[in-house]
């Protein structure tokens, strides 16, 4: 099955322009931007949170709900360095990205969907790890915190290195196809925003405090299609395309902004001063709002409606800071950083229920069905119902004892990204598993 989207947007200097998905051509003023056919399948997971962006998986697929380091494992696999991104899915390859400080190095890597086995691994960069750099990195992130894209036939992926944000293509055997220099990048905390997909674009940002920019590149050439300058400000969330009010909207959120853009050429829809500085999270939407959330210097949940009339339906000071919310069926499902789960209410932002799960989350939780995995920092993942009646608890399963990054559920499979304490040393592993 390949996902398939067709949009029709008007400009003035054109009539129509026609963006169709399924071997995608885009006219701009007599351009003609040709991009390849993408073959992503149901059971692929091709860029951060999935298919559509929310971090909502294939309901049609029965992950495990219980599994250790001995059930339910089908393999699993050692992966060098560290990193926070999370696995990336295409056919039958899962793709990551890591970053080595012994040997300098930030890598992408190729596993073998049925086995573990390694098929490839390519040094993007190789030196470029500045002192500057590692002195100011979080103690809790790290120089490989952003996802893997892939279009079907090409993967990308963002690394901050020598000081700069770079985006780089690969094909599916690992060959660096092409590298382009977004911006000086002044490191604050870290960096993990990943790129986003749309029609023949990749779309990157690079907030920072030296002053950032969003750029659309070309995904066969890595040529910057377009890019608009953002402020200079710290800020870490990934671009997000939702659709909303009826359309395709590019969201960024934070430096105290949510800001809309058209995704094809860059150009502002709207922008409206509900968020608060420092963002991490994913913006996700119910057709009507966008749902932001940021931690720094205050706690921040708001929704903003997303029709360009610059409301704020409702706000509050939930710390819902690095964890990505879930929406479904008018409600907004968050793992607060402090280890408690919540249910809001789209409409008006009422708290309809919070349960204590206990420990500190980084990694967002995913949703299959009516089934919400969430995963702590101490190697907990918690499975419990997506309803607004009341917390229930399905199951609970421990497995490393550090976890930053999100899983990838596809396939009947849950693809995660933990590490274990062996002999003292912090050793990541790739786990697949599945009943």
């Amino acid at each position: 099955m390949v996902h398939s989207i067709r949009i029709f947007l008007s400009f003035s200097s054109l009539p129509l322009v026609a963006l169709a998905w399924s071997g995608c051509m885009v006219v701009f003023s007599g351009r003609i931007l040709i991009a390849e056919r993408p073959s992503i399948a149901a059971s692929d997971w091709p860029w951060w949170r999935g298919h559509e962006q929310t971090g909502i998986a294939a309901s049609d697929q029965q992950p495990p709900l219980r599994w250790s380091e001995t059930e339910n494992v089908r393999w699993r696999v050692r992966v060098p360095g560290r990193g926070h991104g999370s696995p990336t899915v295409l056919g039958n390859q899962v793709f990551l990205a890591t970053a080595d400080p012994s040997r300098e190095e930030q890598l992408v890597i190729s596993f073998n969907r049925q086995t573990g086995e390694k098929n490839w691994q390519t040094a993007v960069h190789s030196g470029g790890f500045s002192n500057k750099s590692k002195n100011k990195l979080n103690n809790k992130a790290s120089l490989a915190s952003s996802s893997v894209a892939t279009d079907g036939q090409k993967l990308f992926i963002n690394f901050l290195n020598d000081d700069a944000l770079w985006t780089t293509a690969l094909d599916l055997k690992g060959q660096v196809l092409w590298q382009q220099r977004i911006s000086d990048y002044v490191l604050h905390q870290g960096y993990g925003a990943s790129p986003a997909i749309y029609g023949p674009l990749v779309i990157v940002t690079a907030d920072n405090k030296s002053g950032g920019v969003v750029a659309g590149l070309n995904r066969n050439t890595g040529a910057v299609v377009w890019k608009r300058e953002r402020p200079a400000k710290p800020n870490y969330a990934s671009p997000v395309i939702l659709r909303a009010a009826g359309r395709d909207q590019l969201i960024l959120c934070g430096c105290d902004l949510v800001t809309s853009l058209n995704p094809l050429n860059g150009k502002e829809l709207w922008e409206v001063a509900g968020s608060t500085t420092e963002c991490v999270t994913s913006a996700v939407t119910d057709g009507k709002h966008i749902f932001t959330s940021g931690g720094y210097p205050t706690n921040h949940v708001s929704a903003v409606a997303a029709d360009g009339s610059g409301k704020i339906v409702w706000q509050n000071n939930s710390r819902v800071y690095v964890p990505s919310m879930l929406q479904r069926d008018g409600y907004l499902y968050a793992t607060l950083d402090a280890g408690i789960a919540v249910c809001f209410r789209c409409e008006d932002g009422k708290e309809v229920w919070k349960s204590r799960l206990g420990g500190t989350f980084n990694s967002s939780p995913i949703m299959v069905g009516d089934l919400i995995y969430a995963a702590n920092e101490e190697g907990q993942t918690f499975v419990f119902k997506a309803s607004p009646k009341s917390f229930e608890e399905i199951a609970e399963n421990r497995l490393g004892e550090s976890v930053f990054a999100t899983p990838a559920i596809c396939g009947g499979n849950i693809y995660t990204r933990v590490a274990h304490r062996q002999n003292d040393q912090r050793q990541e592993y790739l786990y697949c598993l599945g009943e």
